[in-house]
């Protein structure tokens, strides 16, 4: 136990350490060309707890281990659940049905996509192509840890999967822009799009929140709708994960009871977490708290991501990756041809009829 009297002031020293660096994250993050390229204190944390992991691990004492494990399990079941404050139904449903179907069709095709090129074309495991294609279709980086506890998956695994989300996400956000001042507003007949039919593209394709916020205003002249709407969209895939981890914990129970039998006696996985931060978002909806309160709640919010995902990247070691070799890139990329492609095929088709 993480805090029984064996093990409670290497716990205590562990989560302050965490704490320590995931605070020196966000202030790198805050720094002008960090942020400019809408690089998030969660990319920045994993990136410093890799470094510790392969470098300077040995030298700290063994006995944090035990706050580092319960800063990137515990501390990321509380935060995932106030990531909630984040959103209100009422932004889900001022998108309109066209913003929410391209979200929907976005996150299952994307998320069966990347599932199976990664199991059965390019030969990775269940959890690395599970929590690859979750980073795509839902979050980025968020996704993937809140996925990491359902699957119950190695922390190596979570660590490859943000680092293919940090490296099609950055991609994005320079290649969309290019892709509508060059190509989409000019264009005639199939290939334009309007600027709100473009948010809904930016936001119902990208990977992180930062990225798709960075990308209208990084368009000359882009209408604040188009902005707008890219949020929008990007917060309603957000919300869909809570659905997406049930029925995936559903999906799991399932496949273990019937391969391990009736008598196997298989608990039913429901990530309870999930079902939390539904109700934290509907919470919300209500606005019983101030707008300043839930600003600081997200910030704090903020940094309880960050602490967990520089404890992620704390467990994972190079030896891990071993036998991975280019699969996940290569998983990556075929899911950010889809999004790409076939989300501005989705987009169009559904703006058209509804």
């Amino acid at each position: 136990m993480a805090f029984s009297p064996e093990n409670r002031k290497g716990t205590i020293s562990g989560i302050v350490f965490v704490a320590l660096v995931a605070a020196s994250a966000t202030y790198i993050a805050g720094l002008g060309p960090i942020k400019a390229l809408g690089i998030s204190p969660l990319v920045v944390g994993i990136v410093i707890g890799i470094f510790y992991a392969n470098t300077l691990h040995n030298h700290f004492p063994s006995s944090w281990e035990t706050g580092i494990v319960f800063s990137a399990k515990k501390i990321l079941r509380f935060a995932i659940v106030f990531y909630g404050f984040r959103l209100t139904f009422q932004q889900i449903i001022d998108v309109g049905p066209a913003g929410i179907t391209v979200s929907a069709v976005m996150l299952t095709t994307t998320f069966l996509l990347g599932t199976w090129l990664g199991m059965k074309v390019f030969g990775l495991d269940r959890d690395t192509s599970m929590l690859t294609a979750s980073g795509a279709s839902v979050c980025g980086a968020a996704a993937v840890l809140a996925t990491e506890p359902v699957l119950k998956a190695e922390g190596h695994k979570a660590a490859v999967a943000v680092s293919m989300v940090v490296l099609f996400g950055t991609i994005s956000m320079f290649l969309y822009p290019v892709l509508y001042a060059t190509i989409i507003e000019h264009a005639t007949g199939f290939l334009h799009m309007t600027p709100e039919q473009f948010g809904i593209y930016t936001g119902g394709t990208i990977h992180e929140v930062a990225q798709v916020v960075a990308v209208p205003n990084s368009i000359p002249g882009a209408p604040q709708v188009m902005a707008n709407d890219a949020v929008i969209v990007k917060m309603t895939r957000v919300i869909m994960i809570a659905p997406m981890l049930i029925i995936l914990g559903l999906y799991l129970s399932y496949s273990a009871k019937k391969e391990g039998g009736a008598a196997s006696g298989v608990k039913l996985v429901i990530p309870w977490f999930a079902v939390y931060f539904i109700g934290v978002a509907g919470f919300n909806s209500f606005h019983f708290i101030p707008d300043n309160i839930v600003h600081q709640i997200n910030v704090v919010d903020t940094f309880l991501l960050t602490m967990a995902m520089t404890a992620l990247g704390m467990q994972t070691r190079f030896a891990k990756f071993k036998g991975l070799g280019l699969a996940p890139l290569y998983t990556a990329l075929g899911m950010f041809v889809w999004l790409v492609v076939g989300g501005f095929v989705i987009t169009k088709a559904v703006t058209a009829v509804l």
